[in-house]
C-alpha cells in the first residue's frame, strides 16, 4: 500500500486548508485511511479516519466540528478539510492506512510522507 499526501502550507489563524491523500494497493474494501499529526516537541496525535467500505468517519475531540474527512471511493483518495484553524494545529500531518481492522486502536501499518501545516499570522 502506498499513500501520497499533499496540500499542506501556511495559513492564517481562522483560515482553511484541505489535505489530500491518494492511496493505492489496498486489495479489499476492509480498510481505513486517516491522519495523524505531530507538532514540534509533542507526541504524535491521531486526528481522524474514514472507512473504505461504508465511509464511516471518526475524529479526535481536538478537531471535531472544525475538520471534515471525506473520500472519493473510486479514486481511493481521502480529503481532510480543515476549517477554523488555530496555531495549535500547526504540525506535520501524516496520511495513514490500515487494513486489519485496528484503525480505532490507532494502529496503522501504512504511512505516507508528511505534509507541513503552519497556522500563523
Amino acid at each position: 500500500v502506498q499513500l501520497q499526501a499533499s496540500g499542506g502550507g501556511l495559513v492564517q489563524p481562522g483560515g482553511s486548508l484541505r489535505l489530500s491523500c491518494a492511496a493505492s494497493g489496498f486489495t479489499h474494501d476492509y480498510y481505513a485511511i486517516g491522519w495523524f499529526r505531530q507538532a514540534p516537541g509533542k507526541e504524535r496525535e491521531w486526528v481522524s479516519c474514514i472507512t473504505g467500505s461504508d465511509g464511516m468517519t471518526y475524529y479526535a475531540d481536538s478537531v471535531k466540528g472544525r475538520f471534515t474527512i471525506s473520500r472519493d471511493k473510486a479514486k481511493i483518495t481521502v480529503y481532510l478539510q480543515m476549517n477554523s484553524l488555530r496555531p495549535e494545529d500547526t504540525a506535520v500531518y501524516y496520511c495513514v492506512g490500515d487494513d486489519r481492522g485496528r484503525w480505532l486502536e490507532y494502529e496503522y501499518d501504512y504511512w505516507g510522507q508528511g505534509t507541513l501545516v503552519t497556522v500563523s499570522s
